[in-house]
Order: structure tokens, then sequence, then C-alpha cells
């Protein structure tokens, strides 16, 4: 689970994450941090995601240490061997819908995550716009991951019923 909060201090962060962590990791979900490498650490948390504009992978590890560093690698192969050769986790490629959450960089395509999963053993996850109704692509293409944000929130059955959906997909239902 990534905590995004994005506006708040952080102050209102730490307590943000101190009510979300602790729940979800008694049931053995990690919880990662968007964009504050220091702060997951302070906090607890499992670990952080950084995009190519949150500071360094290096910065990243080195403030989070054996915790989980993830990479956004927008549409670019590049970007994504060069945080997996340094160490990533995981890698990030996205948007492949448009998204209110944020302005994506980049629109990426299913095949960058095929070509991924293929050549590579480091996760990816798909970010961006991604619903129960058009994730079956980026999951067949190779997907490990989904980034899926309003895809449970805004779910017209609601965020159950979503995880459920979701999780059936992911297991090839």
């Amino acid at each position: 689970m990534q905590i995004r909060l994005k506006g708040l201090d952080d102050d209102a962060l730490a307590r943000a994450v101190d009510v979300l962590r602790p729940p979800a990791q008694r049931r053995g979900i990690a919880v990662l941090l968007n964009d504050h490498p220091a702060l997951a650490f302070e906090t607890g948390c499992d670990g952080v995601h950084i995009g190519q504009e949150d500071g360094s992978y290096g910065d990243a590890r080195k403030a989070v240490g054996d915790g989980i560093v993830g990479v956004t690698c927008h549409d670019s192969r590049h970007l994504a061997m060069s945080a997996g050769e340094a160490g990533a986790d995981y890698v990030a490629f996205g948007a492949f819908f448009p998204t209110a959450t944020k302005q994506p960089k980049a629109h990426a395509e299913p095949e960058i995550l095929a070509w991924w999963s293929e050549l590579f053993t480091i996760p990816c996850v798909a970010i961006g716009g991604i619903t129960v109704d058009n994730c079956r692509p980026l999951v067949a293409a190779g997907a490990d991951f989904l980034a899926v944000s309003a895809g449970v929130w805004e779910h017209p059955e609601g965020p159950a019923a979503a995880v459920a959906a979701f999780d059936r997909i992911m297991e090839g239902g």
C-alpha cells in the first residue's frame, strides 16, 4: 500500500502514516510512503516510492536502508534499466490511462510491461488511471502490481468490490 498524500507538511503526513500504517502491517501488507524517504524511515514504513523529481535512488536507499525502494520510470526503458541496475526493488511505468490524481509526464503502452517482464526479474507496477474495466491488458502484458487509487475509491460498487475484482483479475480470473 502506498501512502500518497500531496500537500501535507511532514507533521501532518507523519500523523496520517501513524494511523494508516499499523493496521496494514498487522495484515502483512507492506506500507510505502510516496516521495519522502527520510520520513518513510522515521515513521516505520516498509519503504518509499520516488518519482524522477523526488531525489535520487541512492539517497532514497540511504534513507530507508534495507527497506523497499520503488522508482517511477514513466515510459522509459532507459530510466527503468538504470533504476534496476542501481538496485530498485520495483519499477513503475505509466500513466497508461488518463488520471485525475496527477498530471502524467508520459503515456505508456502495455508493450513496455511485456518487454520488462521478459528481460528482468525485478517486479513492475502499472500506474495511471487503472480501473477494473481497463486493467486486463496490463496484467496480461506482465504487470506484477497495479496502482489503483481511483479504481478502488471511485468503483461504482464501492472499494471492497473493487479490491475483490482486482484480486480476481490479478489471479488470472
